[in-house]
């Protein structure tokens, strides 16, 4: 049975990968959180998208 490891190169990217879509997570999170309206907003966009339809 073969193993396969993964190259340095790799794990590097990978673990940016994790990194930044932690970081992209946290933002989006704190932006939310001061910005509650904008979820509203899409809401109500996508009410008037589908009233108009």
């Amino acid at each position: 049975m073969k193993t396969q490891t993964k190259s340095s190169g790799s794990k590097l990217m990978t673990r940016f990968d994790n990194e930044l879509k932690n970081l992209l997570t946290s933002d989006l999170k704190l932006f939310m959180a001061k910005n509650p309206f904008i979820m509203s907003n899409k809401q109500a966009i996508m009410q008037q998208t589908l009233s108009v339809a």
